[in-house]
């Protein structure tokens, strides 16, 4: 890898980790409210994985979607805006964190239903077929969904009707609170997708180059005709499940360990060792980060009498 793709990687999750401690630190003053799920430690998959997609493509994520969203380009302001229940947010304030999305910028939004994007993002696929558009669909769940029925029938109907879907689950060993060796026989979740016909293949998670190379690959299979992909990334969150879960199941050691070979550790290193000024670039991000924060503190709130608005049952 070039020393100016190394610096990018390392800029483009930077900008994700700090946005997820600015929104760690509001809502630790109140400005924020609700369940919120951060992806501290998982910023490698959206960095890489984002850049197989083009414009028209359509990405679908779980409720720890932050990054997600961030990958695919949406700015940070807006994106701050609907966390805090502001009228500039990119929902106007009524998504907040478990339910917002961003069309505009291929973001078809998180889903508080563990594994519900995955049924969504095959019939975008389906549909991309009839509207002219061919466009890939891509769904993030975590190790959990994998245990979800829907997440099956879903890769099933998309590997039946050879569909541009690719499936990324980020296994970060925790389904919520359990540790995933409790939750199932075979921790090779591969295994599952292959066995309904899927190409599938576990990768590093916490590399950035590697997640890009991989999902490139799948990525123009899909477009060519080769129909839908599964791909495990290993990876690990350095913070709980949600804010607020002191993540009494986990062990010290082992958060220490998982601090040595999560993605921005690693890329810090190697970008240090190639003369980059890591430190600069840090803060360079997070003055960023911390402008776009302000100002969406500073948008006025959402109207509350609009709040049954753009509702739909």
């Amino acid at each position: 890898m070039t020393t100016d793709r190394l610096v990018a990687d390392l800029r483009a999750m930077w900008r994700i980790r700090a946005f997820e401690e600015q929104i760690q630190a509001l809502h630790k003053s109140g400005d924020v409210r609700g369940s919120v799920h951060l992806c501290i430690g998982q910023e490698a998959g959206p960095v890489g994985a984002c850049d197989a997609l083009t414009e028209s493509d359509a990405l679908f994520a779980t409720y720890r979607g932050h990054g997600w969203a961030i990958g695919r380009g949406t700015p940070l302001r807006p994106l701050f805006a609907e966390l805090l229940g502001r009228a500039t947010g990119v929902n106007g304030g009524r998504g907040g964190s478990a339910y917002f999305s961003a069309p505009e910028y291929g973001f078809y939004g998180e889903n508080s239903i563990v594994g519900g994007g995955a049924s969504h993002a095959v019939g975008a696929a389906l549909a991309g077929k009839h509207d002219g558009t061919g466009r890939l669909a891509m769904t993030v769940f975590g190790d959990g969904a994998m245990n979800q029925g829907a997440v099956h029938e879903a890769m099933n109907f998309a590997a039946v009707f050879g569909l541009p879907v690719l499936f990324l689950c980020e296994n970060n060993r925790y389904s919520e609170l359990t540790p995933i060796r409790d939750m199932v026989r075979n921790e090779a979740l591969t295994e599952r997708a292959a066995a309904l016909g899927l190409p599938a293949t576990r990768i590093d998670g916490n590399d950035p180059a590697v997640v890009r190379e991989t999902v490139a690959g799948l990525a123009e299979a899909a477009r060519e005709g080769g129909g839908p992909a599964f791909v495990e990334l290993i990876t690990q969150r350095l913070v709980g499940h949600y804010i607020g879960d002191v993540q009494q199941y986990r062990t010290r050691d082992e958060l220490e360990a998982d601090g040595l070979v999560e993605p921005i550790a690693v890329a810090t290193a190697g970008a240090a060792g190639s003369g980059v000024d890591t430190g600069a670039l840090e803060r360079e991000v997070r003055a960023e980060v911390a402008a776009a924060a302000e100002q969406a503190l500073a948008d006025p709130a959402a109207e509350v009498r609009t709040v049954k608005e753009h509702l739909y049952a």
